[in-house]
């Protein structure tokens, strides 16, 4: 098995960051730790692709970024804030939308890697699976450059996280409503990601300090994709023509909350009077339906501004935390009126 930039770490008993340091040329290490670490480098012949170009080459001063589907609106603005942030700092990006298959999405990182670049940004939290095995290729990359994560986490070596608190964010946003009085609340959901999860246990934590049993959770999962309102509010509407009525919806992203209203219009229900409605990403969809939807922010021009501040930290051989969270924020709008309650 070939050496990587940590084995040479834990030999030298130094830092990553201070193995890369000596790699790019840094003046900013004693010559005793220097020669410590090259020693070990030319002991094992080791001369590492994310590196090379810091021994002699240029680096290309390119990032390669990985989303899963860029039709979505959450990650389409993400790759936007994150391409422009790299175009300020004198980076190029190169861009491949994977799709949800494990295979093609380990084909599409390892082309990005063939290409030399500085680093991968993976762009949402669909790229995190729930077994080590799955995970595999992302810490296989890690073992050559920076691996990024947007909006999810995995504890590896090289590997950065920078994401939103999505399970308290979504747990303040039920409690709020449930605060308000309303108790029969309907949560749809499309995604098992790591984000989705988070959100979903937040809701469901939310209503277990409610101390609404299990049998009054009314959990509703999209399994199509997402992007037909009225599909959204068709299905709705079928499962609540065949389950417990509901006086609130709670969504996990914005467009299945419109897809909500959208049904609540068919149903000639009144927002917020008979059906309260929140969405999750605090989109550009909350302005452009009516009335205007309560949403939660999750912060992701901060987050993207934060995780090309660590990257650009990283690549010039400093320590970073490896995890970084910031806290969401409901912001209500018309679709819902808790503050009275509140």
């Amino acid at each position: 098995m070939a050496i990587t930039i940590y084995d040479i770490s834990q030999k030298a008993g130094v830092s990553t960051a201070t193995v890369s340091r000596v790699l790019n040329g840094s003046d900013n290490v004693s010559p005793a730790t220097r020669k410590k670490v090259t020693d070990i480098i030319e002991e094992y012949d080791y001369i590492p692709n994310a590196f090379a170009r810091g021994m002699g080459l240029r680096s290309l001063r390119t990032v390669g970024l990985l989303c899963a589907d860029s039709s979505d609106l959450y990650t389409s603005r993400a790759v936007y804030l994150l391409q422009q942030e790299l175009q300020q700092n004198g980076y190029e990006s190169l861009l491949c939308c994977t799709g949800f298959n494990q295979n093609v999405r380990k084909n599409y990182l390892n082309l990005i890697l063939s290409k030399k670049v500085d680093s991968i940004i993976l762009v949402g939290s669909h790229f995190i699976a729930s077994t080590e095995l799955e995970n595999e290729y992302i810490k296989e990359a890690a073992d050559q450059i920076p691996v990024m994560l947007l909006n999810a986490s995995y504890n590896h070596p090289n590997v950065y996280s920078t994401l939103c608190d999505d399970y308290t964010s979504m747990y303040e946003a039920a409690s709020s409503m449930l605060c308000s009085g309303i108790r029969d609340i309907l949560y749809l959901y499309n995604s098992r990601s790591y984000s989705g999860l988070k959100k979903l246990n937040g809701f469901r934590k939310a209503l277990t300090e409610h101390h609404i049993p299990d049998s009054m959770q009314h959990l509703l999962y999209y399994d199509k994709a997402p992007g037909n309102i009225e599909d959204i509010a068709d299905f709705i509407r079928e499962a609540s023509d065949h389950g417990q009525p509901f006086q609130g919806i709670i969504a996990s992203d914005d467009m299945l909350a419109v897809g909500g209203m959208k049904y609540a219009q068919q149903k000639r229900l009144r927002i917020p009077e008979d059906l309260s409605v929140i969405g999750y990403n605090n989109s550009i969809l909350t302005a452009c339906c009516t009335p205007a939807l309560t949403s939660v922010d999750n912060c992701l021009e901060a987050i993207t501004h934060q995780l090309i501040r660590t990257l650009l930290h990283v690549l010039a051989g400093e320590e970073m935390p490896q995890k970084v969270v910031f806290s969401g924020k409901l912001i209500e709008r018309e679709t819902t009126n808790f503050l009275k309650h509140n």
